[in-house]
């Protein structure tokens, strides 16, 4: 099961990065668990510079950025978006 955490304070491209994974993983039929993280304090202990975030199995993948659908995707299945 994968491990997606979305980091934001809650804005409107925080919900949209969200969202996006979300239909990401369903798409691919990917088992997985979404979180979001809101506590702006606990954004350092993945190297959070610029809201949103993504991490994939604890990996930061994204941040500053909404990327696109196809974008999440690849970084769900493994690839480099």
């Amino acid at each position: 099961m994968k491990k997606l955490i979305v980091l934001g304070p809650g804005c409107a491209r925080c919900e949209q990065l969200a969202r996006l994974t979300g239909q990401a993983a369903e798409e691919l039929g990917i088992e997985y668990h979404l979180e979001k993280l809101t506590d702006i304090a606990k954004f350092s202990d993945f190297g959070l510079m610029l809201t949103p975030g993504l991490v994939v199995d604890g990996e930061l993948k994204v941040q500053g950025k909404v990327p696109s659908l196809e974008d999440i995707k690849a970084m769900l299945a493994g690839g480099v978006a």
